[in-house]
């Protein structure tokens, strides 16, 4: 019978087992027998507050719009033949940010009202984002008609987005007017400071962008020696030549903190760094986890992207080069990203191992199975307890992480890190 290891105390790297290990820290981390209960979430309800309506200026452009020109009282695609280099389309693409409105109180959902002629294969987009008091922008939400964008917290000026898609054959559409309408629905949650360390972090593979020469989805020329990431959904676009929405990418040598200005890679709908119920698509993944991610390692959606390509590569993130070599990468690789603007609130993103791993509503192998883990992948856990002793494939562990994307307990053995009582997380 082989010995017992203490999963955690060292790193188990490609190997199956470790050597047997021995020590007071590993002990102490296996210390006690206490179950905890799932944490129960709370919320408040806020009365609807007295609507505010205005009418955008389509005609007041910048330097931060892409490709779009104002002509005969409406906004159009000024050249069809151009098209973000990453993504690939034959499509002219545009892009204008409008100018920000002031509203004289707080809100937190905005519909719209669309004057727009929009010929068949063509397409325009809304999206709305807003800025609090602390002068910290929300996340870009599309809204349509019927459909009000929800911010997460209450804004005092809110800004609109006009993205428009030409057809193939270089039609384009027309958008004549936008009125914006505002008002509060709910009570929405305080908004700590964003810094690195409340921040949202996930561990995911990057791949080199490249494409010097050509233009990112908010307008930015590619030159060599570039720093700007590109993440798989307009959620997070930055205005050209801002940082408002800003990752710090950590790989072998070194950390840089580079701005989000392109669209990619894979998808354009993935904001895989929001929790599960606030992702725009694939809401059944766990927070942290690509869906190229899935689809590649796991099968997910048919092993394909939203546009149905085959994945190739589990990319979650693409590197300008000067970005990509600044942190230490000499070919694809996988690096540690935290998304800057993201509130990472009490949990913290852990790699896991293994193949059908069980999620259980407490701490015990003999309590309900709540979930499963198809295979490895990346989880939020929030606390950890000491509960049933767990021996598997020679390695051993009390200690359980709970995840509050599934409602579950899975043991510690299953986070692929080298303790086995994680660090920087609080008992629950």
């Amino acid at each position: 019978m082989p010995t017992p290891h203490f999963r955690g105390c060292a790193t188990r790297g490609r190997s199956r087992l470790l050597p047997a290990l021995s020590g007071a820290t590993c002990l102490l981390a296996l210390a006690g027998t206490a179950l905890g209960t799932a944490p129960q979430a709370t919320a408040a309800a806020h009365a609807d507050t007295p609507p505010v309506s205005w009418r955008a200026d389509l005609s007041a452009l910048g330097h931060d719009d892409v490709n779009v020109r104002y002509g005969g009282g409406a906004l159009r695609v000024r050249d069809e033949s151009l098209s973000p280099a990453s993504l690939g389309r034959d499509r002219g693409y545009a892009s204008a940010v409008l100018p920000t409105h002031h509203t004289d109180r707080p809100v937190n959902r905005v519909s719209v009202d669309l004057d727009a002629k929009v010929p068949s294969g063509a397409s325009v987009t809304i999206d709305v984002r807003g800025r609090d008091a602390d002068g910290a922008w929300t996340e870009w939400r599309q809204a349509t008609a019927g459909t009000p964008a929800q911010l997460p917290q209450s804004v005092s000026d809110v800004q609109a987005r006009v993205t428009l898609w030409s057809t193939k054959a270089g039609a384009t559409p027309a958008v004549r007017g936008l009125t914006l309408t505002a008002d509060t629905t709910t009570n929405p949650t305080a908004r700590p400071a964003l810094t690195a360390a409340s921040a949202f972090s996930a561990r995911v593979y990057a791949t080199r962008e490249g494409l010097v020469g050509g233009t990112t989805a908010n307008g930015h020329v590619i030159a060599g020696n570039d720093h700007f990431v590109a993440l798989p959904s307009r959620r997070a676009l930055s205005p050209n030549g801002s940082g408002q929405y800003s990752v710090q990418v950590c790989g072998p040598a070194r950390c840089e903190t580079a701005p989000v200005w392109d669209v990619g890679p894979w998808n354009t709908h993935d904001d895989y760094w929001n929790p599960s119920s606030q992702r725009e698509q694939w809401k059944d993944l766990s927070r942290g986890l690509p869906e190229a991610q899935a689809a590649y390692q796991n099968g997910y959606n048919g092993g394909r992207d939203e546009f149905g390509r085959q994945v190739a590569n589990p990319a979650g993130i693409d590197l300008a080069d000067g970005t990509f070599y600044n942190v230490g990468l000499n070919d694809n690789g996988w690096v540690t990203v935290t998304y800057l603007w993201t509130d990472g609130g009490d949990t913290k993103s852990f790699p896991t191992w293994g193949t059908d791993v069980s999620i259980r509503a407490q701490a015990t192998t003999n309590s309900a199975r709540v979930a499963g883990l198809a295979g490895p992948t990346t989880v939020r856990v929030k606390c950890q307890v000491h509960g049933q002793l767990v021996n598997y494939d020679g390695y051993s562990n009390d200690a359980w992480s709970y995840l509050p994307d599934y409602g579950g307990y899975v043991s510690n053995i299953f986070i692929d890190v080298p303790d086995a009582w994680l660090p920087g997380v609080p008992n629950c």
